[in-house]
């Protein structure tokens, strides 16, 4: 009975996590008064089936509520837009493991003293040199995790970009207890406000965080030549200080992109294989020594205490691990085994998965929207499924190939659902890496943490450093990674059942059924424009600009958003993942406005991730884009082309401007106006207000019904006249959430608001996404179509209507 009762937690704790609001206190005490009634009628005598549905409607009941009480106490913890933008002094500890960026370093901090409103967990960064929002002077101090500082920060609301298919960082930072992000305040009068108090704060979490600390530095000491810098002396330190204590920040994104081509990325954290070997290792190590002393063999038999050895090891794994979902799940699984077999009770290994989720999700009710959730639990029960049909004698390369097959074709279709990708060789590496990584190079790593001797982690790296070096040459052909569009719920539903037919015990009649029942997965249906109609969607990049323009067969990008850092950009984390969702496999224009990062710091990501037609650009000479694409063609006014009914014109800069150059890239920003036999769309990049009075000079056909905002709204851009020459029904301002530059500024707002334009925020709405269509301009806002209890509302001015 416990498996219903685990499905039944799931779903009401999923159903929970669907609500754009959560359910007021009144309605909570309404479901827990009918969720007792329904515990209370199975508790009589009834039909078999009406005593199951009672159950199981109580404990779905039971979990809504829970899980939406759940969430009214996190709202509660978070920063209020009051405290928003203003210093704050505070005292804290440093909690889990500070991270180095490129300009600072991030960290937890669990405040314990502050005021009244501050969450009990934010997440900061302390910047090494002169930022815009936060002046420093020089470096900040090294951070030890568990110590506690007294600072002064500057906080905000957690927020995040929102695109269609995107990742959801807000549910993230949600996850972790994260009510604010923020910076410290490390210049000027904030700099004598920054003082450490303890190295080390009391309590068993700083304690462990400290630990895992220690760890880290020692190894990081001995792989790098300095421990500042970039790239270490060892080039795989990273995936061995992940195995150690799971910080899965310290692998640099190019070797995450090897491991997903790979299959591999289960390997490279703390995985549930990972914590069964070590309480394995050390059960069966501490039985055979226990058995060698007969006093210890008389009191206790070897076998309980190995099992009570195992657990104690797997619990210190997990905790020097942060205490994942698969680690949690995995211990609960070890610990209802090892009492069933203390008590010579043997239970179903379903069984015993479904209490695992029964104990994690109350205590994580968020985890059902974590990919990592579903992974790991699926995992196992395919395992569980495909083993369960086996039933003649024993044959470990038999069942080692079954188990390999059965999470490759089972997870194929929530993998599909996720992430859009399956790596196609993963099977075959995983024959070879999961051994080596799990039977060598893990417990190597282990063994080093309590013994300090350099020549284990050598071997570690060495084994590390040949396997990855198969790995590239496995995965270096380009068919190796198999992208697809996201499937529709119901094409996933079809093809997990397909799944589960395809790998059942042999004389199952439903196995004819299992390939029809997949092929909806890779048959997506076409939601691409008709002919002579057209969809552009405004994303979500922060502050930046990165526009999306689909025809029936064509797909232009104009500009590709900002530069996050030296690793991240806003083409390879937001415009990328987009586009091959939507089943995008080739851009045929890519138009990158000009020079500014905010414009072109994605190319480089989505030129090497997709393959592009034709470039324009109005980049000088010397940029890396001319340099990546030598063939890249200078924005001139005057150029147009026609695709699939769908006419574009380039209308700035002028004929020969690019090469001539201007006093600021702004200046030569490309300007392209879109027309569908529908309704037409002005991009216009950063021209400021000189350029918008040139194009009115020129007697450009500027009149259109959709407007990106020159300049993202700034007060320098807009001008009366070019409003009203342009006369839009609705204005897209491409900005980020509480930006430095005030975008877009209220005289600017309230200009388009006397003109009666439609205005949307990128940073109040997310990506907007607008289809000209005969049935005139439909328009999809991802804030309002993905809205989730936990999403931040930007307070901002009322639009006006037209």
């Amino acid at each position: 009975m416990i498996l219903p009762v685990a499905l039944s937690l799931v779903a009401g704790t999923w159903l929970a996590q669907q609500q754009a609001e959560l359910p007021a206190p009144a309605t909570l005490y309404g479901l827990s008064a009918l969720a007792l009634l329904l515990a209370l009628t199975a508790s009589r005598p009834c039909a078999r089936a009406v005593c199951d549905t009672a159950v199981y409607g109580a404990v779905a009941l039971a979990a809504f509520v829970w899980t939406s009480a759940a969430g009214h106490v996190a709202l509660a913890d978070r920063l209020p837009h009051a405290l928003e933008g203003r210093d704050i002094d505070l005292i804290g500890v440093i909690a889990g493991l500070p991270q180095r960026v490129e300009r600072g370093q991030r960290f937890d901090l669990a405040v314990e003293q502050a005021p009244s409103g501050v969450p009990r967990r934010i997440a900061l960064t302390w910047y090494d040199s002169r930022d815009a929002d936060s002046p420093a002077s020089g470096a900040a101090p090294p951070l030890q995790a568990g110590s506690r500082w007294q600072l002064r920060v500057r906080l905000k609301r957690p927020h995040g970009n929102m695109n269609p298919h995107g990742f959801d960082y807000e549910a993230w930072l949600f996850e972790r207890g994260i009510g604010a992000t923020g910076h410290v305040r490390a210049g000027g009068e904030g700099r004598q406000a920054q003082r450490l108090i303890a190295e080390r704060a009391g309590g068993l979490t700083a304690w462990i965080d400290a630990q895992r600390d220690a760890v880290r530095s020692r190894f990081t000491a001995l792989m790098h030549d300095d421990a500042q810098a970039e790239v270490p002396a060892w080039p795989w330190a990273g995936v061995l200080i992940a195995l150690a204590i799971g910080d899965q920040r310290a692998i640099p994104p190019a070797h995450w992109d090897l491991f997903e081509r790979a299959g591999l990325t289960h390997l490279v954290s703390i995985s549930g294989l990972h914590v069964t070997m070590v309480a394995a290792l050390s059960g069966l190590l501490l039985s055979a020594l226990w058995r060698r002393v007969p006093a210890l063999a008389l009191r206790c038999a070897a076998q309980r205490a190995g099992l009570v050895a195992g657990l104690m090891a797997a619990t210190a794994y997990c905790a020097l691990a942060g205490f994942g979902i698969p680690a949690q799940r995995t211990l609960i699984m070890l610990a209802v085994a090892g009492v069933a077999l203390l008590v010579g009770r043997f239970s179903s290994p379903f069984n015993a998965l479904a209490l695992a989720v029964c104990i994690v999700l109350p205590l994580h009710p968020m985890a059902v929207m974590n990919p990592g959730f579903w992974l790991s639990f699926g995992a196992v029960a395919l395992l569980f499924y495909a083993a369960a049909g086996d039933l003649g004698p024993p044959q470990p390369v038999r069942s080692w190939l079954g188990a390999q097959a059965a999470i490759t074709l089972g997870l194929a279709p929530p993998m599909m659902a996720l992430f859009g990708q399956v790596s196609l060789l993963s099977p075959l590496i995983n024959l070879f890496a999961i051994p080596l990584v799990s039977v060598l190079i893990t417990p190597l790593v282990l063994i080093a943490i309590v013994l300090p001797l350099d020549a284990l982690l050598w071997l570690a790296h060495a084994l590390t450093a040949g396997l990855m070096w198969a790995v590239q040459w496995l995965v270096a052909p380009d068919w190796v990674l198999w992208h697809a569009a996201a499937p529709a719920g119901w094409a996933v539903a079809c093809g997990v059942l397909g799944a589960a037919n395809l790998l059942a015990p042999r004389g199952w009649p439903g196995r004819a059924l299992a390939v029809p029942l997949m092929l909806p997965l890779f048959m997506t249906p076409d939601t691409r424009p008709a002919a002579g109609d057209m969809r552009v969607v405004v994303l979500d990049v922060g502050q930046g600009l990165a526009v999306h323009v689909q025809t029936a067969q064509h797909d232009l990008l104009f500009d590709t958003g900002p530069r996050y850092g030296a690793e991240a950009d806003a083409g390879g984390r937001l415009v990328l993942p987009y586009l091959r969702a939507i089943g995008v496999r080739r851009l045929d224009t890519l138009i990158v406005s000009h020079a500014d990062s905010d414009h072109s710091g994605g190319a480089a990501s989505l030129l090497a991730g997709l393959p592009v037609g034709e470039v324009l650009s109005s980049v000088p000479a010397h940029d890396g884009l001319r340099r990546a694409r030598p063939d890249t063609r200078d924005c001139a006014a005057g150029q147009r082309w026609t695709v699939d009914g769908v006419r574009f014109a380039m209308l700035h800069p002028p004929p020969g401007a690019v090469a001539t150059g201007a006093r600021s890239s702004n200046a030569l920003s490309c300007v392209l106006r879109i027309d569908s036999a529908h309704g037409s769309a002005l991009i216009t990049g950063d021209v400021l207000a000189d350029g918008e009075a040139a194009l009115i000079k020129a007697a450009a056909p500027l009149a259109a019904d959709l407007l990106v905002s020159p300049h993202h709204g700034s007060r320098t851009s807009s001008t009366e006249a070019f409003v009203e020459a342009v006369d839009a029904s609705d204005v897209v301002h491409a900005v980020g959430y509480r930006n430095r530059f005030n975008h877009p500024h209220p005289k600017v707002q309230a200009r388009y608001a006397d003109w009666g334009t439609l205005q949307w925020r990128s940073d109040a709405h997310g990506a907007v996404a607008f289809d000209f269509t005969a049935g005139g301009i439909e328009r999809r806002v991802s804030r309002e179509i993905d809205a989730r209890y936990w999403h931040n509302r930007v307070v901002e001015q009322p639009a006006a209507a037209r």
